[in-house]
């Protein structure tokens, strides 16, 4: 996993609330076997009509969001079943930061392991950016903070701090585990040590 990057943009504004992972990514597109490809397919029922044509009055079809990396939405994101693969569609589509009120505890986990920031902000502030939509964000993950420009305000987000260090560090499971290889090679030397100890020697008579 790559290391997060602080990015600068103007949002994506996604205002709805209880967006659930079928939604996202429909249980149909389940089937890819890698993390990649995911992204066509992101709300698919809802950015195609049923002749697979984009629907005009959706966001992800207006060219004016186009390549904007902060996705801004509502209450309850991520809801429903835990399938890892809708974060998968959303990072290859090519978001990396995901700002709401709240979203759904594996959901929120599922985002920190595959390196895409959420950050929970109150009611009040995610209004205040839905209402001025042309402001430029620049998320800085280290001072977990949020510029707005030309206004210059900040906003202050709260993240676990072992959440932050995998996002900042780029560590999945396995580097995670790597480490601790230190402590974990010391106490399998210990273990080692004392089994040798214990165990009684052979007798000369057998």
């Amino acid at each position: 996993m790559e290391p997060f990057q602080n990015f600068e943009s103007k949002t994506t504004p996604f205002p709805y609330v209880n967006v659930d992972t079928d939604q996202i990514i429909p249980k149909q597109f389940l089937k890819l076997t890698q993390k990649i490809g995911f992204g066509k397919y992101l709300f698919y029922d809802w950015r195609y009509n049923k002749n697979g044509e984009p629907k005009k009055d959706f966001v992800l079809n207006n060219p004016q969001y186009s390549g904007y990396p902060i996705l801004l939405t509502l209450d309850n994101f991520g809801s429903g079943s835990s399938r890892e693969h809708a974060v998968w569609a959303i990072m290859d589509y090519g978001f990396r930061v995901i700002i709401s009120p709240s979203f759904a505890d594996i959901f929120y986990s599922n985002c920190i392991k595959n390196g895409i920031l959420p950050i929970i902000l109150p009611k009040k502030e995610i209004e205040y950016l839905f209402d001025n939509p042309d402001c430029i964000i620049k998320v800085d993950l280290n001072k977990q903070q949020i510029e707005l420009k030309p206004i210059s305000r900040q906003l202050k987000f709260q993240i676990d701090q072992s959440k932050k260090k995998i996002l900042l560090e780029g560590l999945d499971e396995i580097g995670m585990t790597l480490q601790l290889e230190p402590h974990i090679s010391d106490y399998e030397n210990k273990v080692h040590t004392n089994f040798s100890i214990n165990v009684l020697p052979k007798s000369k008579f057998i």
